[in-house]
């Protein structure tokens, strides 16, 4: 399904450079993802903060596979960011509502940025906790702001590689930070893990230099009542042509439509009966993204190799950073040609499959009790079908959990809606890895196949519920749900009301 319009234009370097630079964004929650979980897995650090998981680590307390580092002090270290970037959407909403996306990307850099310095010259875990949350409140103005900014930016037949370009920023950051865990954890003295999440600076100060130099979109800066004459610049400058005309009074009419939508709060108007098949995808598809178990594999993938038996844990994550910025590259590149349906269905069987095998290894591995012992073939199998699975998210649920929610809502509440995708990605972010070692001890193998549930439940939603976006303007969107078998009765039902009134 393809819409009728298509904007004159071609492909700008300055769109691209923008949309480069937003993009940087990612590396923020991209570092933050791959440096937890290898800091978690430091010796120096658990005896510092947490000496109750040291102790179990080196066999005093426990020697149940499963349950070996199951602590909630621990997972909080983690999880923490994610509660606070799900409580700042609320006022990051209205930051990229009233002063634009622009301002959320600078404030999101600044706030992470403080939070880096207190989490690397932390001497008790109560400045750990408040760096974290700090490094929260980071994440969660630029996961609202930074989504919106590159599909509002990107023409639409290169929305999805541009978008796309967030995930893979948030891929180079877990890469990025595999590789410093892996070489700081063999700083002697014990300091590795300062300079790990010290080094969480380097990628806020490129964002907030970058960002700095952005112009704001231009759906942004006619919901904030600039001129037409500066609007028809931006917009020129954007598209490389003069001939704007229709893409500026198709912009001016969803203008038109956001503000009569500000006599309601948009928190309220999001929840009309038209805006249905958007709300259901900005709930469901961060949902299941997050069911897929991805970050607590990510976060805790040093954890579960050493538990596997590898004495290097953090060279196999390193490993699994490389395969999965690699994959997402594919991603970026084919997402626009075969089309979001497609990636979604094939990484959702393919996930589906890895996790199926995973759950079948682990169990004969450490049988039903976890004091049976790996061998290393079998946990080499282990870490294949990780990097797979991993392989089958960074093509698909990955960049397009970010990707399609960006790109469905109308321009009145295309950032309320961000932040309710958002919202629900961080909370379930925070529930998977609070939860994941305690599901883990207490489930043992079957945590595994109760993940299986919910691949098969996610891809099934896509193939019967979530049309194709490929290819359509963003403010041509309304068409892909009047269209559709299933949402049609809740968009031409309501246009019928208007109609009758």
């Amino acid at each position: 399904m393809h819409s009728t319009t298509a904007y004159p234009g071609r492909f700008t370097w300055f769109v691209f450079f923008a949309c480069l630079v937003a993009a940087c964004g990612g590396l923020l929650y991209g570092y933050d993802i791959g440096i937890s979980g290898g800091v978690s897995a430091m010796p120096s650090f658990l005896e510092a903060f947490f000496p109750d998981v040291y102790r179990k680590e080196l066999g005093i307390v426990s020697s149940n596979q499963y349950c070996k580092f199951n602590s909630h002090k621990l997972t909080f270290f983690t999880s923490s960011l994610y509660l606070a970037a799900l409580l700042t959407q609320f006022p990051a909403s209205f930051t990229t509502t009233k002063w634009g996306r622009k301002l959320s990307i600078v404030a999101g850099a600044i706030v992470f940025l403080i939070g880096a310095g207190l989490n690397a010259v932390a001497v008790h875990v109560s400045m750990i906790y408040i760096g974290r949350i700090l490094l929260g409140v980071g994440v969660g103005f630029t996961l609202q702001a930074v989504p919106l900014y590159i599909s509002e930016m990107a023409p639409s037949k290169l929305r999805g590689r541009l978008n796309i370009m967030f995930q893979l920023m948030i891929t180079i950051g877990i890469f990025a930070a595999n590789l410093i865990n892996y070489f700081s954890d063999k700083i002697k003295g014990g300091w590795g893990w300062r300079l790990s999440l010290g080094l969480a600076a380097v990628p806020a100060i490129i964002v907030l230099v970058g960002s700095m130099c952005l112009p704001d979109t231009p759906n942004s800066i006619i919901e904030r009542g600039a001129s037409e004459g500066d609007v028809k610049k931006n917009l020129r400058r954007l598209r490389g042509t003069n001939d704007i005309h229709q893409e500026y009074h198709d912009l001016c009419e969803a203008c038109a439509n956001a503000y009569e939508a500000k006599n309601n709060t948009k928190w309220r108007t999001i929840f009309q009966r038209k805006y249905r098949p958007q709300m259901v995808m900005a709930f469901l598809i961060p949902f299941f993204q997050q069911l897929t178990a991805i970050n607590a594999i990510m976060f805790y993938a040093p954890i579960l190799f050493r538990t596997l038996g590898f004495d290097n844990p953090l060279g196999s994550t390193a490993i699994t950073g490389g395969i999965n910025v690699a994959a997402t590259m594919f991603s970026l590149v084919m997402v626009d040609w075969l089309g979001r349906r497609f990636l979604f269905l094939v990484g959702g069987v393919q996930m589906h499959v890895c996790q199926l095998i995973i759950g079948c290894f682990i169990l004969k591995a450490f049988g039903v009790t976890g004091l049976a012992s790996v061998s290393k073939g079998i946990a080499s199998w282990i870490v294949v079908l990780i990097c797979i699975y991993v392989v089958g998210f960074a093509w698909s649920w990955g960049p397009l959990g970010w990707l399609v929610p960006s790109e469905i809502f109308p321009l009145e509440i295309r950032s309320t809606g961000q932040s309710i995708n958002a919202m629900i990605n961080m909370l379930m972010t925070f529930v998977t890895s609070q939860v994941f070692l305690s599901l883990l001890c207490a489930t043992k193998f079957g945590l595994f196949f109760i993940m299986i549930f919910f691949m098969l439940s996610m891809t099934l939603f896509v193939t019967f519920f979530l049309p194709e976006t490929q290819g359509i303007p963003i403010e041509d969107m309304s068409k892909v749900w009047s269209q559709h078998w299933f949402w049609t009765r809740f968009v031409r039902s309501e246009a019928s009301l208007r109609i009758d009134v």
